[in-house]
């Protein structure tokens, strides 16, 4: 088992994509070991993919790609302008903000760095900020994307570890928030050190008519929101109300989306989701096998054997995980991985609500490092920012995430408080 582990790791450092490196590994395990498990390999990696609560996925995709072409971006950054434009940190804080409203509404780190990322380099290069502050900071919000919800990683982490997705939901409400807080801290002191411009207050009337403009893109979170948790519709149903509201916002009330640029959202989305279901059946079938050589037990004992306090296991997890996110795209560590850290968690008491949402924050601050780092690669490309210049503005930003994922593994209180008093979560 352990060379078919090295084995993947191998393919993965060549190049071979994800969930094509776990497929093969796993059926060249099953050949080589003359199981008879082989038999139903394809039956366990279409298993992995007939779920409900997974179309959930390509429709919030769907959502944040029609965001990204209706004008929608634009009025949200506009309106965080007109709000926090003023204050020392201006368009850092700006950055910050429109990503927090952004992620409400598409769920992803990545969707928001490629929607979002142009439009806030751009506004930041032209007000004089330099390359690596303006890359770094615009890939560092976008981390904010996964925690709140709609959350693309919060529902594939709900369905793998069986988990209440509505309650993830809610959990990852307020660490997203302090990740906004303490990155506008951090925005606000490199801002003044460098001296950067500040943008004249917006008066009144200028905050109203960009509240106005922003108001329907704005209703998104609260639509999907406040369906999920009035019971009008499940998850998965409130992805697809999510995708035509964005829809009718491009076509019929901004107008901005074409047949062409629907076309080509359709094919983004395909794609996207297609690397996704492909991992999935890959960590399903390699999954399967992991449990038959009872590897998630002995995984279990051997941290357990290191120690049962939660707060030392939860450290060493932290640890791993943030060792791993360096070098693994951070999907394949959720599907592959955490669901086996799950029950180990479990064991000394921690709540797996509490442990998804940290697990998540770990692994989205695995995206923004180096040599892996998805988000720095998009980000890299959607500002044409070298890459080496993005690493160094990114590095500062790390801190206050590091900080607020301590906070959060330490006081599990910060995830479970929402769900406890909204859903009676553990109650």
């Amino acid at each position: 088992m352990a060379g078919s582990i090295f084995g993947w790791l191998g393919l993965l450092f060549a190049g071979m994509p994800v969930g094509f490196s776990l497929i093969f590994v796993a059926l060249v395990f099953l050949i080589v070991t003359n199981s008879t498990g082989i038999n139903f390999a394809a039956q366990q990696m279409l298993g992995g993919i007939d779920n409900f609560t997974l179309l959930a996925v390509p429709f919030f995709v769907l959502t944040g790609h029609l965001m990204n072409s209706a004008g929608i971006t634009e009025r949200i950054f506009n309106f965080a302008k007109s709000m926090v434009g003023h204050i020392t940190g201006s368009l850092g804080h700006v950055n910050i903000m429109a990503s927090l409203l952004f992620s409400g509404m598409s769920g992803s780190a990545l969707a928001d760095a490629g929607g979002l990322g142009q439009l806030e380099i751009k506004s930041m290069r032209d007000a004089k900020y330099d390359d690596d502050f303006a890359g770094g900071l615009t890939a560092a919000s976008c981390i904010i994307g996964p925690l709140v919800p709609p959350s693309v990683p919060l529902v594939i982490y709900g369905v793998v570890s069986n988990t209440s997705i509505g309650a993830l939901f809610l959990a990852g409400a307020i660490p997203g928030i302090l990740c906004c807080v303490a990155l506008m801290v951090m925005s606000y002191f490199i801002c003044k050190k460098r001296g950067y411009m500040t943008l004249p207050k917006a008066s009144r009337k200028e905050q109203f008519t960009s509240f106005k403009e922003a108001f329907l893109s704005l209703m998104t979170p609260v639509i999907i929101i406040g369906g999920i948790f009035s019971g009008k519709f499940t998850p998965t149903e409130a992805a697809v109300v999510s995708s035509l509201y964005a829809l009718f916002l491009g076509t019929v009330v901004y107008k901005q989306l074409t047949l062409t640029g629907f076309v080509e959202i359709l094919r983004e989305t395909v794609n996207t989701t297609a690397v996704v279901a492909l991992m999935v059946m890959g960590v399903t079938v390699f999954g399967w096998i992991v449990a038959r050589e009872q590897l998630p037990q002995m995984l279990a004992d051997y941290f357990l054997s290191i120690s049962e306090n939660p707060l030392v296991l939860l450290l060493l997890i932290n640890l791993l995980l943030l060792f791993l996110g360096t070098f693994i795209e951070s999907l394949a560590l959720l599907l592959l991985l955490v669901p086996f850290l799950v029950p180990v968690a479990s064991a000394v008491g921690i709540d797996p609500v509490h442990f998804g949402v940290m697990a998540i924050l770990n692994l989205m601050i695995g995206i923004l490092t180096p040599p892996m780092g998805m988000a720095l690669y998009v980000v890299s490309r959607v500002g044409d920012i070298p890459f080496h210049t993005l690493t160094r503005g990114v590095l500062p930003l790390l801190v206050p995430l590091f900080i607020v994922l301590a906070l959060v593994a330490v006081f599990p209180q910060i995830t479970l408080l929402l769900p406890e008093l909204l859903l009676g979560y553990g109650q």
